[in-house]
């Protein structure tokens, strides 16, 4: 049985070697990225045990996407390699504070090939917790908001826990389509991931306590505002928490720390802790992510979260 799974698509990312505007960059590193595969990495790292479906290209990067998650310890068995469409694509422009754009090249996704028909119905039955994202919904919302919503009903009718991620890209999909999309997902959830101007685009309102309160109305019980460089805010069986931001040494990228904060709340919440400490985690997680440069490189082991929040020793030699 697996502690978590995750849908979602996972892309070649290329950073550059420059920061500043992507054309003056002359060259870029490959690394793999995506916000579900990112979340499973994160996931995966604290140790839990983690699921993945999706489908690659059936080319090189798709295998090196593939390769990388199960180096990962990720449960691949669910991630098919399809032929006739290449793996996906982004190119990333980091600015000198860290803070950057994204360029993606992934239309045709090889995610058009998970159909509610080829979803893996026995993988998610045998799961503790089904996480799920904006981002993987956009790619094509005509096909993916029902598979999304035919995944968490076999979750629900199972037990799983539903977490969920608004993750919105506006480069992917309108406004008007990510709130329609979206909105029909909320009623399966149970822990809510957001961010304020995400919870604004799907609710209207953006100060925490209305957040909360617009969450509740679709059952949600356990909620978490994503804050950035001012922490986070949660809410759980009527206890309102704010938690401050753990300040990193330096920013150098923020991409994936999003996803990092998601795998501590998700972990925390397996692991039964009080809320507190779960959101003061998932920050320090986040902190340690937007250090280090590249989606997932500086997602954190465990160990060392738990060195970071002082609850165990460094031993450096």
């Amino acid at each position: 049985m697996s502690e978590v799974i995750t849908i979602g698509d996972a892309m070649i990312t290329f950073d550059p070697v420059l920061t500043g505007p992507m054309r003056n960059s002359p060259s870029f590193s490959r690394k793999a990225g995506g916000a579900e595969f990112n979340f499973a990495i994160g996931c995966a790292r604290l140790g839990m045990d983690v699921k993945w479906l999706s489908c690659l290209g059936n080319d090189e990067f798709g295998k090196y996407i593939r390769n990388f998650a199960r180096g990962e310890g990720i449960d691949t068995s669910s991630v098919r390699l399809m032929d006739g469409f290449p793996t996906s694509l982004n190119f990333k422009e980091i600015r000198a504070d860290g803070s950057g754009s994204t360029y993606y090249y992934r239309t045709p996704s090889p995610t058009k090939a998970l159909t509610e028909q080829t979803l893996d119905e026995n993988a998610i039955r045998n799961a503790k917790l089904l996480h799920i994202s904006g981002v993987f919904a956009a790619i094509d919302p005509k096909k993916n908001i029902p598979l999304l919503k035919r995944a968490v009903t076999i979750a629900k009718d199972h037990g799983l826990l539903i977490s969920f991620d608004p993750n919105i890209r506006l480069k992917l999909w309108s406004k008007k389509q990510a709130k329609e999309g979206l909105i029909e997902l909320l009623p399966y959830v149970d822990i809510m991931l957001t961010g304020e101007e995400e919870a604004e685009l799907l609710f209207g309102v953006s100060d925490p306590e209305s957040i909360v309160d617009a969450c509740r109305k679709y059952g949600i019980s356990t909620i978490a505002i994503k804050k950035g460089e001012l922490g986070a805010v949660g809410y759980h069986n009527g206890e309102f928490i704010t938690a401050p931001a753990i300040q990193p040494n330096k920013v150098v990228d923020t991409v994936g720390a999003g996803d990092g904060f998601d795998a501590g709340v998700v972990y925390g919440f397996l692991q039964g802790w009080e809320l507190e400490k779960t959101l003061n985690f998932a920050n320090t997680i986040g902190s340690m992510v937007v250090s280090v440069q590249g989606d997932n490189e500086g997602l954190p082991e465990l160990e060392d979260v738990l060195v970071q929040t002082g609850e165990k020793e460094y031993l450096e030699r």
